[in-house]
């Protein structure tokens, strides 16, 4: 099958998944995760890649990010896959692929899932019962946007901007939302989207995402209706 073009729209957001081969791990160890982050913080300076919200796991990592252009994104992970790969193979002594494919994105409608999608994001390492709580996690975005801790990573999105006049109305109102769970239907819309690189969002979005070059939603399931025969007009 050949691969999709990605989408892409000016000042639009993508949620971003890149997993580990064979779902193994990406990182051994505390300082690999410093590292990565160090090699994602340049790319995406290097490129203008703005990332809202992050969850650097095991076996995958998830970013929500906003590139500039087209190219932005792509060569800002190839840059960190350049780098990265190439300290994880000398450092473990193997060699070989450590991505298991290339990244899956889909593109984010900012009004009804960004925030959502950040959510989703942020409690990844509650939902894989590394932490109990998300303020537990040092290797994501949840202590920078919701308690304000400094991290270079991220740049804020301007929704985020409006939940609050100050940082700390802004910190508090974002915290409010961890306080119920992802639904499973979100959850699964997520999922999916990402997943087959479909758009993320209401049925407006989509279209207007599909005008771009391609098809970016699921087709309907079920057989389609067969055209009426004349006879089953029949007066009853």
């Amino acid at each position: 099958m050949p691969r999709l073009p990605r989408f892409f729209a000016p000042d639009t957001p993508l949620h971003v998944i890149q997993g580990g081969h064979n779902r193994q791990p990406i990182f051994g160890a505390g300082a690999d995760l410093a590292f990565f982050e160090e090699c994602l913080i340049h790319a995406a300076r290097a490129n203008g890649v703005a990332i809202h919200a992050y969850a650097l796991m095991t076996n995958h990592i998830h970013l929500l990010a906003t590139p500039p252009l087209p190219v932005s994104l792509p060569r800002a992970m190839q840059a960190v896959g350049r780098v990265y790969v190439k300290y994880f193979n000398g450092l473990y002594d193997r060699t070989g692929t450590l991505w298991e494919a290339r990244y899956k994105a889909a593109i984010v409608e900012d009004d009804q899932y960004l925030l959502t999608c950040m959510r989703y994001i942020e409690l990844n390492p509650v939902r894989a019962g590394i932490v109990q709580s998300p303020g537990e996690y040092p290797w994501w975005s949840f202590r920078a946007n919701a308690e304000g801790a400094s991290d270079a990573l991220i740049s804020t999105h301007m929704l985020y901007w409006e939940l609050g006049k100050s940082a700390e109305t802004r910190q508090a109102s974002y915290g409010a939302l961890f306080c119920s769970a992802v639904s499973a239907e979100d959850m699964s819309v997520i999922r999916d989207s990402t997943q087959h690189a479909w758009a993320l969002g209401n049925v407006a979005f989509r279209r207007k995402i599909g005008a771009l070059g391609r098809r970016a939603e699921r087709l309907p399931t079920g057989r389609p209706r067969s055209k009426a025969h004349p006879s089953d007009h029949r007066p009853v």
